[in-house]
């Protein structure tokens, strides 16, 4: 590593590798592989949610195209389909099976890695990239992020790609790179709408800045970026609104059947203000504007503020390094203020940096909906500034207020890994001890010349990884060890608080189970078809049980499955259920499509009473499903058709789930 570091201050960016980066490089990354790889069909059908929409991607792509929940096409999900498109192949050409449907995801990760190296290689060297690679791999919520289902996985690839691409524009300042950025930012747009948006401007700002041609030229190639990008992402928005409604599926999560309305409302908008009509809840009062910079709002989704990505909630998942990245990128950008203005290298520092801030402060101060795991679009600029700019500053070490930075990063890293360790306290304990001793003594060395020269250079450098890594790493280790399902997961051990961080399933808020208290937080499951505990995403809590729920999948028995597989050649749909989380199990057990009345939260105006009463009429549905817990049955559409099955149709208990046969 020592001698990786070694190049001189100003070199030219690298064209050639050695034998060492090669070595390396594939450590790297078959570590990585071989960590997100490894027993990831533990985790069963992760999202059930997401899970049950590949199942109906695998078997038509009529449901493949929009990402509906079912093959008989119903409603979508309440994503565009793109992350779909790649575990539904997937499940095309091996089978349904949980591996099938997750190595996808992982490998995404592997690549993610991969793309991060090249990147910051190509400004700051072998041993920059290597770092930031290894930073990303071992950050907590990228190691859940890349062993689960949810659309977050490939949005930090496209992330990263953008990056990539527009730092080669600042090479050579061709139009191609520039419009190769928006692809990739289209194609974000068409995994999780607008969040991708969050890199746009850490992106044109860099490029009207540093970009090489004159500036009318850098504004045109930044239009021509944004023409890309619509292009990209618009093919399949025209479609979907040119579509008949009557031919399609309902667009899940709109309440007009809209996919534009999704993308500006419930998935745009109302994220930032809490306005989210169809939401399970609104933000909580003074979540919003209101809430001042400690973090004066609150409400279902936490409280809002700069701190918040510090947070019990958060503050596992990815807070590690933030103080750390923020030190290192203001010495870089200093280090490098006297470059010309097309310096790769400052306007590296300058995207990456401007990721962070952008993206973690709209994150922190968000009113609307948050989950922890929204964290992970913060993990490649994390990595990429302490990678790069703890390289570009050890190059500088012979200037004792850089080693006094350094010393500084090291001992804010010190300092989180104190604090995030002791909300575990029953984790590793001597972890946050070890830590605390070596990332002191590695500051110390930092100080001292000797230290940062030759072969004595090497335990100074270890005792700073480890100091940085080790908090980190454990957390990651603990996450690939343990299963993880339901719609809300966090990675890390338990931080025993409320709100998001509780555990592997964590709840909105403090939510309560049936009972009345927190459920446990291990979240361990079987299979594809093996119960969950009681923590909330599934099992016998408030949530839903076996019926599944709100954020749980159900978990039918043999005998519910083999009672919907009976003649199920007969039927569009062989049950209904209110809630896509209520249907997914049963869907996934049966491999038949079943309807989600409503949606995600059940509260989608889909299908209309009388649309339900014409299926059951033509003899389309087999059985219609008791909800299992949270969601929208109790108004709105979901209620008035629950009311009108039950005044019409009698009852059946089969394993603690009610079920109604509408063919009676």
């Amino acid at each position: 590593m020592t001698t990786l570091m070694e190049r001189p201050v100003d070199a030219p960016i690298e064209k050639t590798s050695t034998r060492w980066e090669w070595i390396g490089l594939a450590a790297l990354l078959i570590g990585t592989a071989v960590a997100y790889i490894w027993g990831v069909g533990a985790s069963g059908w992760a999202n059930s949610f997401y899970s049950a929409a590949v199942q109906a991607g695998s078997v038509s792509w009529k449901a493949f195209f929009f990402g509906s929940s079912d093959a008989a096409n119903s409603i979508t999900v309440d994503k565009p389909p793109m992350s779909l498109w790649l575990m539904s192949l997937s499940v095309r050409i091996f089978g349904l099976s949980s591996w099938a449907m997750l190595i996808p995801q992982a490998l995404l990760g592997v690549g993610s890695v991969a793309l991060l190296w090249a990147t910051i290689r190509r400004q700051f060297g072998s041993a920059a990239g290597l770092l930031a690679g290894l930073a990303l791999a071992v950050t907590p919520v990228a190691a859940l992020m890349f062993r689960f289902n949810n659309p977050d996985a490939l949005l930090v690839l496209l992330m990263i790609a953008a990056v990539w691409a527009s730092m080669r524009a600042v090479e050579d300042g061709r139009t191609r790179w520039l419009v190769l950025t928006g692809v990739f930012v289209g194609f974000g747009f068409l995994t999780k709408q607008l969040q991708v948006m969050l890199v746009i401007p850490p992106i044109a700002l860099m490029y009207l800045y540093a970009g090489p041609p004159k500036f009318v030229k850098r504004f045109l190639q930044l239009i021509a970026a944004l023409g890309a990008a619509i292009v990209s992402a618009g093919w399949w928005l025209v479609v979907v609104e040119l579509w008949p409604a009557s031919s399609r599926p309902w667009i899940g999560g709109s309440q007009n059947n809209s996919i534009l309305e999704l993308t500006l409302g419930y998935n745009g908008l109302g994220r930032l203000s809490g306005d989210e009509t169809g939401s399970v809840t609104p933000g909580g009062a003074g979540a919003g504007a209101g809430a001042g910079a400690g973090g004066a709002g609150g409400g279902m989704w936490g409280e809002t503020g700069i701190t918040r990505m510090f947070d019990s909630s958060q503050g596992g998942q990815i807070a590690w390094l933030i103080p750390s990245a923020l030190i290192l990128l203001v010495l870089g950008t200093v280090l490098r203020g006297r470059a010309r203005r097309t310096d790769p290298q400052r306007a590296a520092l300058g995207v990456w940096g401007l990721w962070l801030l952008v993206t973690g402060l709209t994150f922190s101060f968000m009113a609307g909906i948050f989950h922890s795991y929204y964290t992970v679009a913060l993990a490649p600029a994390i990595a990429a500034l302490v990678g790069a700019g703890s390289v570009l500053a050890w190059r500088h070490r012979d200037r004792f207020p850089v080693r006094i930075a350094l010393a500084v990063a090291t001992l804010a890293a010190t300092a989180m890994a104190w604090i995030l360790l002791g909300r575990s306290a029953d984790f590793v304990p001597w972890l946050r001890w070890a830590i605390l001793v070596v990332g002191v003594i590695g500051a110390v060395l930092l100080l001292v010349p000797a230290m940062t020269r030759g072969k004595l250079a090497a335990a100074s450098i270890l005792a700073v990884m480890f100091a940085g890594l080790a908090g980190p790493t454990a957390y990651a280790v603990n996450t690939i060890d343990t299963p993880h399902t339901g719609s809300i997961v966090t990675a890390g051990p338990s931080t025993g608080m409320g709100g998001f961080g509780g555990g592997r399933g964590g709840m909105p808020g403090g939510m309560r189970d049936g009972a009345g208290q927190m459920p446990a937080s291990d979240g361990r499951a079987g299979g594809q078809g093996g119960t969950r505990g009681t923590d909330g995403m599934g099992g016998t809590d408030g949530m839903g049980g076996a019926a599944g729920g709100l954020l749980s999948g159900s978990t039918p028995t043999a005998e519910i499955t083999s009672l919907l597989d009976a003649d199920a050649e007969s039927y569009t749909w062989v049950a209904a259920a209110i809630g896509s989380n209520s249907a997914s199990g049963y869907q996934l057990a049966t491999e038949e499509p079943v309807m989600a009345i409503g949606g995600f939260n059940g509260t989608d105006p889909s299908p209309t009473l009388e649309e339900f009463q014409e299926y059951v009429e033509q003899g389309r549905i087999h059985y219609f499903i008791a909800s299992g817990g949270m969601g929208g049955s109790n108004s709105g559409t979901s209620a008035e058709i629950s009311e009108w099955v039950t005044a019409n149709y009698a009852a059946t208990t089969v394993d603690g789930v009610t079920l109604y046969d509408l063919t009676g």
